[in-house]
């Protein structure tokens, strides 16, 4: 039995003081058992919430890392930073860093490889745009994103690697994909798991959807079959972040 994972994506919000307030109002309900509970914040807030949430079981994660231990590359994170911190996971090919930031199939390869190395649990995300789900390439697109990521990655490495699930075109829209739009493709993820690996390696990997989730619509989305919690970004810098956890 997978156990759920809901992950609140802060994105770029949330000063240290305001994280702290946030944290501090939210944590001992967002501190259970039945599920993994996450908060990834921004760099700068990563070492003051850590600290707040030490003797709880939420962990922290980061929003982003770069690949190398370290070097010449102003501007960056690199693993070991975050691994030192006591940082447990970290996104990685956010839709976003793609877009904005120019990160391909291949940097995020590299950059799963190297989370691995340093003992951090990636959350790889994948997704399409509306245009490609209107034109019906939605499953052999993100197959391609989700074996590009996993290239070279063994099966032992890849049983606790988290995959999350988000249609670009239902990320800050309001637009949710609908229960069985996101359990479809979130079935065809663990078929290519299953292809990569085996079926044991697939079942025991967990998926999230990631999509405008809320505490309207979480109950339901986490109620799939192929559905192992959710990545959650605007309703993670509220109070409603308590009604996701606790929907699981």
């Amino acid at each position: 039995m997978r156990k759920k994972i809901i992950a609140g994506n802060w994105k770029m919000n949330k000063t240290p003081m305001e994280a702290l307030e946030l944290v501090e109002q939210i944590k001992d309900k967002c501190n259970v058992s039945e599920c993994d509970v996450v908060f990834c914040v921004p760099f700068i807030d990563l070492i003051p919430v850590i600290e707040k949430v030490k003797d709880t079981n939420i962990s922290v994660g980061a929003q982003n890392m770069y690949f190398e231990d370290n070097g010449a590359y102003t501007g960056e994170i690199s693993p070991k930073m975050l691994k030192e911190s006591g940082v447990k996971y970290v996104i990685l090919g956010h839709s976003e860093r793609r877009q904005y930031f120019c990160e391909t199939d291949e940097t995020v390869n590299k950059k799963v490889k190297k989370a691995i190395e340093y003992g951090l649990i990636p959350i790889i995300c994948v997704g399409e745009t509306l245009e490609q789900r209107e034109k019906g390439v939605t499953v052999d697109f993100i197959n391609v994103q989700v074996k590009s990521a996993l290239y070279n990655v063994s099966k032992e490495d890849a049983e606790n690697i988290v995959i999350a699930y988000e249609p670009i075109w239902a990320i800050g829209t309001g637009k949710t994909a609908t229960n069985a739009q996101a359990q479809e493709v979130c079935a065809e993820i663990r078929k290519t798991l299953s292809s990569i690996y085996d079926n044991e390696t697939a079942d025991k990997m967990r998926i999230q959807y990631g999509g405008s989730v809320n505490e309207k619509n979480a109950k339901d989305l986490f109620a799939m079959g192929d559905i192992d919690g959710g990545l959650v970004g605007g309703a993670s810098l509220k109070a409603e972040f308590i009604d996701i956890v606790k929907s699981i």
